[in-house]
């Protein structure tokens, strides 16, 4: 079903064109959670007849379109601020909540049981650690067959919320990287290879033997990776699953009034995954009759598609913060 999903939405982004048409809704913008807004559209098709058209082009291009006005709606992964919102004429609202994997592929090492602490994750993505047997990695994996072998570090090639949020979660674990490369949608890589949207880069993991890259979750859990096990903001070893994403989801402190921008990278506790994200959704200011649409889709998604959201890996917004949303359509779309 996914495939097919996945199809619907391919063929869709490809006749997709500038000029905007009135009897769908186009949207463009991060990959980070374009699989489940390919099957949020694909299920609004089938009970609505709507069409909702969106392309995985990441949040940088996302930002652009909107801000262009190319689309009706833009979504990125980095929240934008209060100040470049009002800049930009545009209103902004969370639509789901997602987790970052750092995925490796190397033979011999299962799922769930490669260790790497924040600060390791940080230097392998430097360039400062680039073997897998350094003695950095082997001092947490005892027992673990690491080969004598080149790290080939996988990052995005794009603009992209992902990156933003991973090095966020980087420039938190490592003053290194922090006072080096920052935080941003593209830092200027030490090492590695590029790819295209979560997509490209969980291809090049998948393909390259010894590699490691940064995907979100949906995007691991499709191409049958394997993801390290990382450590909590209060240092305690935690896998990628749902109970842990949503240990560091429920710290979120969402406001209507900036907007909802917030972080949730490195939350307290000791099961809080350290690399969990929210995705927004960016509208203009002026087009009200256009932006009912795009917020009845959302609202279907709201009401509908909670459990696509669990079936894909993602964490579906708290039925509170909901409410918060629709308070803030109706404040702000008229």
């Amino acid at each position: 079903m996914l495939n097919k999903i996945l199809g619907v939405a391919l063929v869709a982004a490809v006749s997709f064109s500038s000029s905007i048409a009135a009897d769908k809704i186009n949207g463009a913008g991060a990959s980070f959670p374009a699989p489940l807004y390919y099957d949020w559209a694909f299920n609004y098709k089938k009970d609505t007849k709507n069409r909702v058209n969106y392309q995985s082009i990441g949040s940088g291009g996302g930002i652009k379109q909107i801000t262009k006005r190319v689309v009706n709606f833009g979504a990125s992964d980095k929240p934008l601020n209060s100040k470049k919102l009002a800049k930009a004429k545009l209103l902004q609202f969370p639509a789901v909540i997602g987790s970052i994997v750092v995925a490796f592929n190397v033979n011999g090492i299962a799922d769930e049981t490669l260790k790497l602490s924040n600060d390791v994750v940080a230097d392998i993505f430097a360039g400062k650690i680039t073997k897998w047997n350094d003695s950095k990695i082997a001092a947490n994996n005892s027992g673990v067959n690491l080969p004598n072998e080149k790290i080939v570090v996988v990052h995005r090639s794009d603009g992209s919320g992902t990156t933003y949020n991973f090095t966020y979660y980087l420039s938190g674990s490592s003053a290194n990287w922090k006072n080096n490369f920052g935080t941003g949608k593209a830092v200027d890589w030490a090492v590695g290879i590029g790819g295209k949207g979560n997509e490209g880069v969980a291809n090049l993991v998948k393909q390259t033997p010894y590699s490691i890259g940064y995907i979100e979750n949906a995007y691991k859990e499709k191409n049958h990776l394997s993801a390290a096990v990382l450590k909590t903001a209060n240092g305690k070893w935690v896998v990628a699953n749902e109970d842990n994403f949503k240990a560091a989801a429920k710290y979120a402190s969402w406001t209507k009034k900036d907007h909802f921008y917030a972080m949730l990278a490195l939350q307290p506790g000791d099961t809080s995954y350290p690399i969990v994200a929210a995705t927004f959704i960016l509208l203009p200011t002026e087009k009200p009759a256009m932006n009912k649409k795009v917020i009845e889709f959302y609202n279907y998604a709201f009401k509908n598609g909670d459990a696509s959201a669990k079936k894909l890996g993602y964490i579906p917004l708290p039925e509170a913060t909901k409410k918060m949303i629709r308070e803030y359509w109706t404040t702000n779309i008229k």
